[in-house]
């Protein structure tokens, strides 16, 4: 395979009261705060899942959530938005990030899907077929980083797509294709399995596929450094990682 909202202070400083366990569920203090954890767009419904298991293990602790595409969070980033914690879907934006943030680790991994209409209408059985003029192709612009992955794979095969639009993240690539304005779309797995009812998956092979890496880490600006670093520690534990596997993200 190929390589691949602002939260609110109310005055609660990681010197403040302390409450759940810690990170790696032992018996442990984590300061209580209100998180603003930047996002990559794929992650969406699974940390809304896993955002809700924190919170109920560390009752002092809320988290709010910005999902946007990578590229567009590295541009809050850089533009000093009031956040906590990034987790990027390419490890290429979140290296572009070191002086802004603490170390970076992979929590999760990923792969490429081609997203068609409920039914497959168009017959679409491998990339090859997104060549087709015919089949109307949305991707994600080379700057979102499944758009990059979705090039490389393309590229490889040496397969020519001309997609009627490049979209700024892969929930709008699959919105596209949801809302039958694309008849097929690259998205991740587990974009795809979030609309089952809507989309269909075509799976690409491993030879002819990315890996989607998921690094997540600290800010430097964040005013709850010790109860950001919890967190981040956290989506490497078992209880996130068994939610992250549930939604169909891979073992990092």
């Amino acid at each position: 395979p190929l390589a691949a909202c602002g939260g609110s202070d109310d005055g609660a400083k990681d010197s403040g009261a302390k409450t759940g366990a810690s990170a790696s569920g032992a018996a442990g203090e984590v300061p209580a705060a209100k998180l603003t954890v930047l996002a990559a767009a794929s992650l969406t419904d699974v940390f809304k899942t896993a955002g809700a298991a924190y919170e109920k293990k560390h009752p002092g602790t809320e988290l709010a959530f910005s999902f946007a595409g990578s590229q567009e969070l590295a541009a809050q980033v850089k533009q000093g938005a009031p956040a906590d914690a990034l987790v990027t879907a390419d490890t290429k934006t979140m290296d572009g990030l070191k002086s802004d943030t603490g170390t970076p680790k992979v929590i999760a991994k990923n792969r490429l899907v081609i997203a068609t209409g409920e039914g497959n209408p168009q017959k679409i059985e491998s990339l090859k077929d997104l060549a087709d003029t015919k089949v109307k192709v949305v991707l994600a612009a080379s700057e979102v980083p499944v758009g990059r992955y979705s090039a490389q794979v393309l590229d490889a095969q040496n397969i020519k797509v001309k997609p009627v639009s490049e979209e700024p993240s892969v929930r709008a690539v699959l919105s596209k294709v949801e809302l039958g304005e694309a008849d097929a779309g690259i998205v991740y797995k587990t974009d795809a399995a979030t609309a089952t009812d809507k989309v269909d998956a075509i799976e690409i092979p491993d030879a002819q596929n990315a890996i989607a890496d998921y690094p997540a880490a600290t800010l430097k600006t964040s005013e709850h450094s010790e109860a950001a670093a919890a967190f981040v520690e956290w989506l490497s534990g078992a209880e996130a990682q068994k939610i992250l596997r549930a939604a169909g993200f891979q073992q990092p």
